[in-house]
């Protein structure tokens, strides 16, 4: 038996063939990288490249803010925030559509009582002639617009106020700005108000309440009507 294996219990010595030594690599000289062109861990490569997902933000960060001109806040628009973000649910179009007959029948009647003794706002008798010329002539045209400026006060002013008219109150409506769901300003109530009552009073009455009853049902995400449109709002429900 060879005598060159070490002893039960001391250190083989440093020339054994057996010892698995571990490779150190060289030292950098002059700030230049190890041999293989690795950069250190941690360190951008060479080249101005910065390590992958540099300039990303972190996961669980929130995503960037809309752009400031976007008037829908960029909403429905992939990791864009929803404007309906923390807001009631949208309002069912039935009642909506409830709510808006009872505001007309508030301000109709009592607009028809007062025109009765001026020959009313409606030409019952037909006395007016046929067709759109003689449904507003004389005092029947200026019957309808008086009608416009009081429909627009009242929607306006209600709107504004709290974004609820009687209607909207009683069935439980609000409407709300679509970016961030505040009250309406008066420039936005009165927007909404006029594209509102305007056609529908003057020019196109059957036309106007089919095509924004359809978009109560069809428009998504929103269910905006012409007005809501026009003045950047939604209708959604209050407690």
């Amino acid at each position: 038996m060879s005598n060159d294996q070490p002893t039960p219990g001391q250190p083989p010595e440093d020339d054994d063939p057996f010892l698995k030594k571990p490779q150190e690599p060289p030292p950098p000289s002059d700030g230049q990288p190890p041999s293989g062109g690795q950069p250190p861990y941690g360190q951008p490569p060479s080249g101005g490249q910065p390590p992958y997902g540099g300039g990303q933000p972190p996961y669980g960060s929130a995503p960037p803010p809309p752009p400031p001109n976007d008037p829908y806040g960029s909403g429905g628009g992939f990791g864009a925030p929803d404007p309906l973000a923390g807001m009631p649910p949208l309002a069912e179009p039935g009642k909506r559509i409830l709510a808006r007959l009872i505001d007309f029948l508030i301000i109709s009647i009592p607009l028809y009582l007062i025109s009765l003794p001026w020959g009313g706002a409606i030409d019952v008798d037909g006395d007016g002639g046929d067709g759109f010329d003689g449904a507003y002539s004389g005092h029947q045209f200026l019957w309808s617009f008086i009608g416009l400026v009081v429909y627009v006060a009242y929607d306006t002013y209600f709107t504004h106020k709290d974004g609820r008219t009687i209607g909207k109150r009683l069935l439980k409506l609000r409407v709300a700005m679509l970016n961030d769901g505040r009250v309406p300003d008066t420039g936005a109530a009165l927007m909404r108000a006029v594209v509102l009552w305007a056609p529908a009073l003057l020019c196109c009455p059957c036309l106007w309440w089919l095509i924004n009853i359809v978009l109560m049902f069809t428009d998504k995400p929103y269910r905006q009507g012409l007005q809501d449109k026009a003045a950047k709002t939604v209708v959604v429900a209050a407690r």
